[in-house]
């Protein structure tokens, strides 16, 4: 298998474990902060990483649960987050994703998220990015005519208290454009490359995140505008993150962030 197969195959185990739990009397495993993960996540986890094992064992693995493994010397490292939402998960809803990303020296080359409840598979040869459903590819094709912008609540606020999205949401100006959505998974970042949210906005440092580097990937492939808080080139810095479906969104959404970031 070439190396855009691996990451679908990968993120289709994990989801069929994440299909195969839901509704299930799951266990839970603290992580601090009051952060968990359940036994979904880790079985999900163990899943992809036996299939990354056989097909690529002298690569290296950065998985949300288990750390790192693999080839600690190798300049190719899949990041791996098995079930972004857990939350969501935990409490029955069917809104959650399972992120691979494939990362070669400095550059994300492959990716694939799947949604294991709509059986979709968004993916990207970093170069174009598609969905796949019933075994059909359509290339995704993002388009703010929606307004719905999804913002993220959880912390770190590394910009507070000059900016928080919480402040945002709140400003007159962004609700006669937007309309704010808290999906609360890193799905809400896919969503803004198939054109079902005009953009997504978080605050922190994402660089390297098995969160986010599957979604930045397939959206940045898509034709999507990302950038950080401020507007440089995004993974510059630690300034957070704007992913808007095109131009115009961008420039509305960071108009209205820079009034709290100067």
């Amino acid at each position: 298998m070439n190396d855009v197969d691996v990451a679908i195959a990968v993120a289709e185990k994990g989801a069929a474990v994440v299909r195969r739990y839901f509704g299930t009397a799951l266990q839970r495993l603290d992580k601090g902060a009051g952060d968990f993960a359940t036994n979904a996540d880790i079985e999900a986890e163990n899943a992809m990483l036996a299939l990354l094992h056989r097909q690529r064992p002298e690569d290296a693995i950065l998985g949300e649960e288990s750390g790192r493994s693999g080839a600690s010397n190798s300049l190719r490292t899949w990041l791996i987050d098995p079930l972004c939402g857990t939350l969501n998960y935990a409490a029955r809803m069917r809104v959650a994703a399972v992120n691979v990303a494939l990362r070669i020296g400095e550059k994300y080359v492959v990716a694939a998220v799947a949604d294991p409840f709509n059986h979709e598979i968004f993916w990207t040869d970093g170069i174009s990015a598609f969905v796949r459903a019933d075994g059909q590819d359509t290339p995704l094709v993002p388009n703010g005519s929606s307004k719905l912008v999804d913002l993220n609540f959880d912390p770190p606020f590394p910009n507070a208290p000059a900016f928080k999205a919480a402040t945002l949401a709140a400003d007159s100006e962004f609700a006669v454009s937007f309309k704010p959505r808290v999906v609360s998974t890193s799905m809400a970042l896919t969503w803004v490359a198939t054109g079902q949210r005009a953009a997504y906005i978080t605050d922190g440092d994402v660089r390297d995140s098995v969160h986010f580097a599957a979604g930045l990937s397939v959206c940045k492939a898509a034709g999507c505008l990302v950038t950080d808080l401020r507007g440089h080139v995004w993974g510059s810095g630690s300034t957070g993150l704007i992913a808007a479906a095109d131009s115009e969104t961008h420039a509305a959404i960071l108009y209205l962030v820079k009034k709290y970031l100067v």
